[in-house]
């Protein structure tokens, strides 16, 4: 039998009383399992953490000092328990580490995304769709009217552009991702990043798949020699240069709001858009689906008579 109440939505983040741990949790917490290593799914100060080596490692670059003591590291498809719920940590294809969270309890599997993507990915692993009675889904882009285009027709836009580019995108996972398609759809672009990105292109050199070819942003670099630049920044320092010239600007995100008044729109995205979820649930095959990070009313009206869709439980 399915349980409502198995994972809650609480003040702290996901909350497992059967299990006695908490999934993201924001505020320290006794136990929290961490399913990635981006801001707002990933903190410090619990009193233990389960996550994978990856995510540590981009934790301890963000946060400094950890005390190891409280890290547990979650390899991709081993199994642990946790009081009587069965874990089991499946990657999410989102960036570098990125884990779905499986948990079985009295003959129930409930599977917990993350953020996820199916999209190919070379920076990261690939996603591993598994069934599940429950499947706890985030809806950042739960709408009919988002289809995320194909990445390389994307990249392939700054090909041929005869100026430098100021690409802004996150810093963690995003900024990879496209240096490495850069890299791989148009090696004629010399890539440069910004300081803040830097160590985490070498974290990601270190640990992931994919080599890397890029530069650490300097002046002279992207005023001098020909104009095949393409300087990648956090979005805060991509605002900051609404005023720059002789560059042309685009934000790769999903978007759309990202997209306008900028030279060039660049639809990448490192999250699921509407068919790739019907996909998912599709192979996936839950008995219920339970919402969050988003809205899921079109999802519900959607499978309305055919499969249970609500928002997970708050309490």
């Amino acid at each position: 039998m399915i349980l409502d109440d198995f994972l809650v939505k609480t003040e702290h983040g996901y909350y497992c009383r059967y299990g006695g741990f908490y999934i993201d949790a924001m505020l320290p917490v006794a136990c929290n399992l961490i399913s990635h290593a981006h801001g707002d799914h990933a903190t410090s100060g619990h009193r233990l953490m389960y996550a994978t080596a990856a995510t540590f490692a981009f934790m301890r670059n963000k946060f400094g000092k950890i005390s190891e003591e409280s890290l547990r590291v979650a390899t991709f498809g081993s199994h642990f328990t946790i009081a009587d719920v069965a874990v089991t940590f499946l990657p999410a294809g989102h960036m570098l580490g990125s884990a779905q969270i499986l948990m079985e309890y009295k003959g129930m599997r409930y599977l917990y995304t993350g953020d996820y993507k199916l999209q190919d990915d070379a920076t990261c692993e690939a996603i591993e769709i598994v069934q599940a009675d429950v499947l706890i889904t985030e809806s950042t882009f739960a709408n009919p009217g988002v289809k995320h285009p194909d990445v390389t027709a994307e990249i392939l836009k700054l090909k041929d552009k005869p100026s430098n580019i100021m690409l802004g995108c996150y810093t963690l996972g995003k900024a990879q991702r496209l240096t490495a398609l850069i890299n791989q759809y148009l090696p004629e672009r010399e890539v440069l990043v910004h300081h803040k990105m830097y160590p985490i292109h070498k974290l990601y050199e270190k640990l992931g798949p994919t080599p890397m070819k890029y530069s650490l942003y300097n002046r002279k670099a992207m005023k001098e020699g020909p104009a095949n630049k393409v300087y990648l920044v956090p979005p805060l320092t991509f605002n900051s240069y609404f005023k720059a010239k002789n560059v042309l600007k685009a934000f790769a995100s999903g978007w759309e709001r990202l997209q306008r008044q900028n030279d060039i729109e660049l639809y990448i995205s490192d999250h699921i858009d509407w068919d790739d979820l019907l996909y998912f649930i599709d192979k996936v095959q839950p008995s219920e689906v339970w919402t969050i990070h988003g809205d899921g009313r079109h999802l519900h009206t959607h499978f309305s008579g055919k499969l249970q869709v609500r928002d997970i439980i708050k309490q």
